[in-house]
This record gives C-alpha cells, sequence and structure tokens, in this order.
C-alpha cells in the first residue's frame, strides 16, 4: 500500500476536480464547477478554460479531450444534464443534449475510445439523484455517439442508448485492445464489461468485479500488465485488479466510523447527499479519479470531489497511455477569457 507520506499535491485553487486527464507534454486537466477545465502545466503553472458568457451554466463532471484542442464535458445540472463541447476559445455549444427527443438528465461521464466513438455516461434518471444512491434502483444507461464516415470532421451519427437499466452509471472506459467497454456501477457496487460489437452495440455483459462494504467504485483505468484501477469514493481507496481477479488496496485514507456510518446509512436506504459532501480523513478528499502521467506513466494523479488540488504518487505499474496521451490539447495563445 502506498503511504500517505508518499502522497502529495499539485495545483492549488481548483473547484471540484472530479475528473483528471493526463497527456504526454506533461499537462494536467481536471473539471472545474466554475464551467471548464483547470489546466496544470509541466513547470505547475496553472491556468483555466471556462466558457465564456453563455446562456449554459454548466457544471463539468466527466470530461474528454478531442484532438483539436477542445473538450467534451458532461452536465451534471441539478435537473438537466448533456454533453457540451468547449472550443479552445471558451465557446460553448451543446454536443448531445437529448436521445430520441428525450433530455438527457444530469449526465456524468463523457469518453472518446480509439475509434472515434464517444460513450457517456447517466448514472440515474431519479430526481433528486440522491434516490439513486442504493443498489435498489437501477435506471442508469450507457450511450455511443459514432462519427460518420471518415471521422470527426464528417460529424456524428445520432446517440442512442446500448446499455440500460445499471446501478448509478459512472466511469466509463474501453479496454486498451478495445474489444471492451467496463463501466463502474457505483452504487450497485460491481465493476461490469461489455463486449464491443462491430456496429458498436454492447452484448455479453459480466461482473468482472463485485465490492463488498466500504467500497463504492468510480473511477477506472488501466496499467500496462492489464491491472484495472478503482477509486472509491467515502472509503478514498484506489483499488487494483491484477489479471487474474486479485485484487489489492493501493491506496487508503479514511476513518472507519465514518465510513460504517455511511455503510449503514446505505444499507437502510437512505444515503444522501450528506453522506458524500463530508469526508474524514487524514489527506484526500473523497478520490473519484485516476489518471496516470509523468515521462514514463508511472505518476498517478488523482482527483478528489472535495479537494482543491491534485494528489499524486510514483506507482510502482505503469499505466496505460489514454487515447487522447499524445494530443496537443488548447493553446492557451488562442484562448481570450472576457
Amino acid at each position: 500500500m502506498i503511504s500517505l507520506d508518499n502522497i502529495s499535491t499539485v495545483s492549488s485553487g481548483l473547484k471540484r476536480p472530479e475528473c483528471v486527464l493526463t497527456t504526454s507534454n506533461g499537462r494536467i486537466y481536471t473539471a472545474d464547477w466554475r464551467g471548464g477545465i483547470g489546466i496544470t502545466e509541466a513547470d505547475g503553472k496553472q491556468w483555466y478554460l471556462l466558457a465564456k458568457e453563455s446562456e449554459f451554466e454548466l457544471r463539468p463532471n466527466g470530461i474528454c479531450l478531442l484532438p483539436d484542442g477542445s473538450f467534451l464535458m458532461a452536465h451534471l445540472g441539478d435537473k438537466n444534464g448533456g454533453i457540451y463541447r468547449l472550443s479552445p476559445q471558451g465557446e460553448v455549444t451543446p454536443f448531445c443534449i437529448e436521445i430520441a427527443g428525450e433530455a438527457l438528465p444530469p449526465s456524468n461521464y463523457v469518453h472518446l475510445d480509439a475509434q472515434g466513438r464517444i460513450w457517456l455516461t447517466v448514472s440515474t434518471r431519479q430526481y433528486p439523484r440522491s434516490k439513486g444512491y442504493t443498489d435498489k434502483v437501477a435506471d442508469g444507461f450507457v450511450a455511443v455517439i459514432e462519427p460518420v464516415a471518415n471521422g470527426p470532421k464528417d460529424g456524428y451519427k445520432k446517440p442512442r442508448i446500448v446499455a440500460d437499466n445499471l446501478c448509478y452509471t459512472n466511469e466509463c472506459l474501453t479496454s486498451p485492445d478495445g474489444k471492451y467497454l467496463f463501466v463502474n456501477e457505483t452504487f450497485g457496487r460491481k465493476l461490469t464489461r461489455f463486449t464491443i460489437n462491430d456496429d458498436a452495440n454492447l452484448s455479453d455483459k459480466q461482473t468482472i468485479a463485485h465490492f463488498g462494504p466500504g467500497v463504492f467504485p468510480d473511477g477506472l483505468t488501466f496499467d500496462v500488465e492489464g491491472g484495472i484501477w478503482i477509486t472509491s469514493i467515502v472509503s478514498n481507496r484506489v483499488i487494483r485488479i491484477a489479471p487474474n481477479g486479485e485484487r489489492e488496496v493501493m491506496v487508503e485514507d479514511c476513518d472507519m466510523d465514518h465510513l460504517q456510518m455511511v455503510e449503514f446509512a446505505f444499507q437502510k436506504g437512505t444515503m444522501g447527499r450528506p453522506h458524500l459532501d463530508v469526508v474524514k480523513s487524514k489527506k484526500l478528499k473523497n478520490i473519484s479519479s485516476l489518471a496516470f502521467g509523468g515521462k514514463d506513466l508511472h505518476t498517478a494523479y488523482m482527483g478528489c470531489l472535495l479537494g482543491d488540488g491534485i494528489y499524486t504518487f510514483n506507482s510502482p505499474y505503469q499505466g496505460h497511455p489514454p487515447t487522447h496521451w499524445l494530443f496537443e490539447g488548447p493553446n492557451r495563445s488562442h484562448y481570450h477569457p472576457e
């Protein structure tokens, strides 16, 4: 297990950095609750790509970097959601706000795969969303948006739901070989895997891991040895699942009395926002996301729901480069905030 003494912080002043991404040029990107992206350069300097004034007041949860330096942001609104595009100049446009004529509920995550397809998740159709903080409700879903013809420059097909009735769908990620889509069902307490068919439909649903008390899987990533890394909110845990199924707790920072209190509420069906908005720990602030970065992908960066910085440690395992690893990202000189 990684000692808390070996976990440090980079960046400061971030606003709810729920999702973290990294690229080979040393940049770290985080979702920022002010309506955009926090960017930490390789030299430690920070800046923000925030939406210019518009009719959209966005609360980015999951974020996705595109080849042209723009971002897709999953909007976790109070009642409404959707996926919005933020240009390198700070302009916001709707990317996907409805499916089959129905408006998207508050949206959790968005992911670009190696084929240029966009995968998005909605955790629950319940309002308020806290009604979905139970394993008795399974109304989350995964949707896909496929590029047309020769790629995104030609546009996208209509979005469609490809997996439904999931128990609080959170981060989703295609496997390094592109054959599978992995999805965390946070309050179902399981990691689910689907086979991706040639037509981008999903089949052969399987539970890869079922987690017990104290684990609420949120974030998801891979290492080069085939390990799957899971972040658990509330318990501030990072768990590695080896290819043979063995599990190793890599990081943990929780107060057991507090965790038992939350677990009791979960079992009684009374878990709500206060159980997520308060964390009792020594250092970490409700880990929600993890990304490998650094020159050799041996540095892990953690985003936290309640933090204002990014937590980092040296990993004994090398991370698998994500789809966006070689993307340059936005050019600051092209961004002129009002």
